[in-house]
């Protein structure tokens, strides 16, 4: 979940067995992240946090201590921000993510973004398939290369 608002944080645990964790907002009530697990993978939460009011960084566990899954929530700031605001978002989310140890991670989260179509036979960690870039989808797609990760959803029909 991106843009919780909330002033506080909540973790709440449901008759049902779900869990819910949600951060908390900046002081403008701009950003906040969170995340709803079902009863099957909340069994298997090793923790959450809130990393900055557009980061949180969810951890699962398989085996022992170690997690095998990270997923990291992110909500990038629009177009409207100031350059520096964005570039702080991201300079964060790729510090947090190489920090991060686990065998296997996830970004998930709302970029305010268009990614189009693979321009480069470079851009190999793009799909095919998207629509038409903006200014934020140049910046993700900056990310998506420094991080060495992928943009799974532009390689979906």
């Amino acid at each position: 979940m991106t843009e919780t608002r909330r002033r506080h944080p909540l973790n709440a645990v449901y008759e049902t067995g779900e869990e819910l964790f949600l951060g908390t907002c900046d002081c403008r009530g701009d950003g906040g992240v969170g995340t709803l697990f079902n009863t099957n993978m909340a069994k298997n939460i090793d923790s959450f946090e809130q990393l900055t009011t557009r980061i949180g960084r969810l951890r699962m566990r398989r085996c022992g201590p170690t997690p095998a899954l990270t997923i990291f929530v992110a909500y990038a700031p629009t177009s409207s921000y100031e350059e520096e605001e964005v570039e702080a978002f991201y300079m964060d989310l790729e510090k947090f993510y190489r920090e991060d140890h686990a065998f296997y991670k996830v970004i998930i989260g709302d970029f305010n973004a268009k990614v189009g179509p693979r321009r480069t036979p470079e851009e190999l960690y793009i799909g095919t398939h998207g629509l038409q870039w903006n200014d934020q989808g140049e910046r993700l797609s900056e990310f998506i290369m420094t991080a060495e990760t992928i943009h799974e959803i532009s390689s979906l029909r």
